[in-house]
């Protein structure tokens, strides 16, 4: 199994003094660009998998870190940034954003600096697992080291079940 991160996550990850993070990289045949296809490869549950997705609030790119199992709430999401509209972002917003395609975003070491939401969730872990820059590799983090690193807020934006 190699352990290949996406060359600019690779230097991101340097530059935070996170090398120790590297060897941990763990790379897939089959692609891990869902939380169900990254957990099933894992071997782990479904709620250790960070989801980093991007959204435009009011057209402004933000990042919210999710677990796994859950879907965010996008009304809690705009309360949460006073926002009048918020929306999923494009593919295009994605990459040009983060530097990384749908899939594959990391929870930090993007191309520019966008506002990080994370949700409470991740916390109820010792580690969960996040994209390392490709649909095909992951890392784990503790979660708290995680929120850390990506400049975060932590919120409570997921879905409730009914």
């Amino acid at each position: 199994m190699t352990t290949t991160a996406h060359p600019r996550f690779a230097a991101a990850v340097e530059e935070l003094g996170l090398g120790e993070l590297l060897p941990r990289v763990r790379s897939f045949p089959e692609a891990t660009r869902t939380a169900a296809e990254a957990a099933a490869a894992i071997g782990c549950g479904l709620s250790q998998i960070c989801k980093s997705l991007v959204f435009a609030a009011d057209g402004v790119p933000v990042l919210v870190l999710m677990d796994g199992a859950s879907r965010v709430d996008v009304e809690r999401v705009r309360e949460e940034l006073g926002a009048g509209k918020v929306s999923r972002a494009d593919a295009g917003v994605v990459r040009e954003t983060t530097g990384y395609a749908i899939g594959g975003v990391p929870p930090f070491g993007h191309r520019t600096r966008t506002r990080v939401l994370a949700d409470r969730s991740l916390l109820a872990h010792d580690v969960v697992w996040a994209a390392a820059g490709t649909p095909y590799t992951v890392f784990p983090i503790g979660p708290g080291e995680l929120v850390a690193h990506a400049g975060a807020t932590l919120v409570d934006v997921r879905e409730q079940r009914a």
